[in-house]
């Protein structure tokens, strides 16, 4: 069992930055990739960036590339997304996952655990 709380959301102004944590229980989060995912009103859940168990493999959506960054320390349980030069289309809840795989994957049914979200809203 893995449980996911992310923190860390928030209100900012375009091209400013947030940086969400997600900090997870359970002996298994090293051995897990970890993801991030947004879901904004009215639209689908869509993939963000993920990680693999050890922090060697990321992959990031093109709608993100060069402006967010994951990255993970195992000796404290957490995953973290630097989101930089955030745009209003940013605005959506994030949320954390924990995936049942070693590698990267971008699809949502890979991830057996789930955060409850974070909002985070960016401003014109």
């Amino acid at each position: 069992q893995v449980q996911l709380v992310e923190s860390g959301g928030g209100l900012v102004q375009a091209g400013g930055s947030l940086r969400l944590s997600c900090a997870a229980s359970g002996r298994t989060f090293s051995s897990r990739a970890m993801g991030w995912f947004r879901q904004a009103p009215g639209k689908e859940r869509e993939f963000v960036t993920t990680i693999s168990w050890n922090g060697g493999n990321t992959d990031v959506a093109d709608s993100v590339k060069g402006r967010f960054t994951i990255s993970r320390d195992n000796a404290k349980n957490t995953v973290y997304l630097q989101m930089n030069s955030l745009k209003p289309e940013d605005t959506a809840v994030y949320y954390c996952a924990a995936s049942s795989r070693y590698g990267t994957s971008r699809y949502a049914e890979t991830y057996d655990y789930w955060g409850q979200g974070t909002q985070v809203t960016v401003s014109s």
